[in-house]
């Protein structure tokens, strides 16, 4: 973790080793799952995003990107998560889960985010266009952010990327 920053990136170089040369670290469940969702979202020809909220080690809630399927625009992975985990808790603030999700969240979700009062934040890939936790907006480093989450990033951003990529390359094709 980098001192006084409450995130952590975690440096790839390449799909089968760490940057030591070790074997790499399996994939947490809960990313896993994301990534399985994100690949459920693209088969409904959705971009293919997924997230997951974990509540006291075990998964409550698992969404993927749903809004073409929707007609709404803010149905968001994370978004679509964490309401779902609200409802199954009974409570709008999600005081001590997890969020984790495939891509770096965009402002909305951002904001949905700290609104949830999640307590750990774990992204996979980063989003230099569309992305406001590390990039453009920033949401949590902001004085009037009222939550600030610890966040983790670069845990699974391969399998990620791979997958937006493709889903990319093959709409431009088709």
């Amino acid at each position: 973790m980098l001192p006084g920053q409450g995130r952590m990136s975690l440096p790839h170089k390449g799909k089968d080793s760490s940057p030591l040369g070790m074997s790499r670290w399996p994939l947490p469940e809960p990313m896993r799952i994301a990534l399985d969702e994100a690949q459920r979202g693209e088969s409904a020809g959705e971009v293919p995003i997924g997230a997951v909220v974990v509540k006291d080690g075990a998964v409550i809630a698992a969404a993927h990107n749903a809004p073409r399927g929707l007609h709404d625009p803010t149905a968001h992975a994370e978004v679509l998560a964490i309401r779902a985990a609200a409802d199954k808790l009974g409570n709008e603030r999600l005081d001590g889960c997890e969020l984790w999700v495939t891509l770096e969240p965009c402002a909305m979700c951002a904001g949905a985010i700290a609104h949830a009062r999640i307590a750990r934040l774990y992204y996979a890939a980063a989003d230099a266009k569309g992305g406001a936790v590390e990039h453009g907006a920033r949401v949590f480093e902001h004085e009037q952010s009222l939550h600030k989450p610890e966040v983790y990033s670069g845990m699974g951003a391969d399998e990620a990327s791979t997958l937006l990529k493709a889903f990319f390359a093959r709409r431009r094709q088709g």
